[in-house]
């Protein structure tokens, strides 16, 4: 069916447990053919009681994070029966074909690019639903963080369109997992905040209490934060943070594109703007970020060492945690 539009070194230093340079990763070419690869057809559901899509109703779908290995049963489910599937711009083109009986419209939002209108996506869903389509409101991640799935949701029930939600692995944990960084790990913390970098003006969002997060929170993941992290960062630091603290940017994971820039809150912008990452990306500002030292799963598969065995400087087996 058409296609419809509406690694190097920096030279930082961390007061960490073990001290770190600021580097940017890439994958290797053995990591990237991990990623490669054309897709092949969807291998068969197991048998369960699977939903069938309805005409006229809307299925809102996580599409996960970017490798289409991480879609969930349901996700596959869907993209076999829809009429039409109204993708976002971190939808990977790949999951697409696993629809090839569906009309594909691209609805994509990316910032300080021309886009499609919240309200226009979100009524055009009413009309498809409407003129008796099944439709698939695919969304990259989870529908419900950080992805308008609440507010296009809303819109339909409020017009009378029966829906279903389809959860995905968000790129806060799923992203985070493919550079070697697990949000949460005994020895580090027991919170994890997510934010996002931007409010429904663009701007750095006035209504978050910084203080509370930077004070309340071991580790915080940022979504959509590369175009204000001079701000966020100063923000953490006025609230307590070390200028030393471990920081990860990690943009377009998990897919063969993917890039890692370890460095640190107080040279993230400097480093990040020499780096010339761009957006999609996830920030990941604690000390959980030293992890990626040892959990670097997908160098580690290309045939690199991890680079420390113990980066959080414990001196001990890990599993006498």
């Amino acid at each position: 069916m058409g296609v419809l539009v509406i690694g190097r070194t920096i030279g930082r230093a961390s007061d960490a447990a073990n001290r770190q340079m600021a580097v940017v990763c890439s994958l290797s070419t053995r990591a990237r053919h991990l990623h490669k690869g054309g897709m092949t057809p969807p291998p068969p559901l197991p048998t369960h009681a699977w939903p069938q899509m309805e005409p006229g109703w809307v299925w809102l779908c996580g599409a996960g994070p970017g490798d289409p290995g991480l879609l969930t049963l349901h996700a596959a489910n869907a993209l076999r029966q829809a009429d039409v599937v109204i993708y976002d711009a971190l939808v990977q083109e790949q999951i697409l074909e696993w629809a090839p009986q569906a009309q594909h419209i691209y609805a994509g939002k990316r910032g300080g690019k021309p886009s499609a209108k919240q309200r226009d996506i979100s009524l055009h869903l009413v009309e498809l639903a409407r003129a008796g389509k099944k439709v698939l409101r695919l969304k990259g991640g989870d529908p419900f963080v950080f992805g308008r799935g609440g507010e296009e949701a809303q819109t339909l029930v409020q017009h009378g369109i029966p829906i279903r939600i389809i959860p995905g692995i968000s790129a806060g944990i799923g992203g985070l997992a493919y550079a070697g960084i697990p949000v949460t790990h005994r020895d580090v913390n027991q919170s994890v905040t997510f934010v996002t970098g931007h409010d429904q003006s663009g701007n750095t969002p006035g209504s978050l209490d910084w203080d509370s997060i930077s004070k309340g929170s071991q580790v915080i993941v940022i979504y959509m934060g590369m175009k204000h992290i001079a701000q966020i960062a100063d923000k953490l630091i006025d609230a307590g943070r070390s200028l030393h603290e471990p920081v990860a940017e990690v943009t377009t994971a998990p897919t063969d594109e993917q890039r890692v820039d370890e460095t640190t809150l107080g040279t993230i912008f400097e480093d990040i703007t020499e780096a010339g990452l761009a957006p999609p990306a996830i920030i990941c500002v604690g000390q959980s970020v030293l992890m990626r030292q040892v959990l670097d799963w997908q160098s580690m598969a290309a045939g690199e060492l991890p680079r420390n065995t113990d980066p959080l400087g414990r001196g001990r087996p890990a599993e006498t945690a």
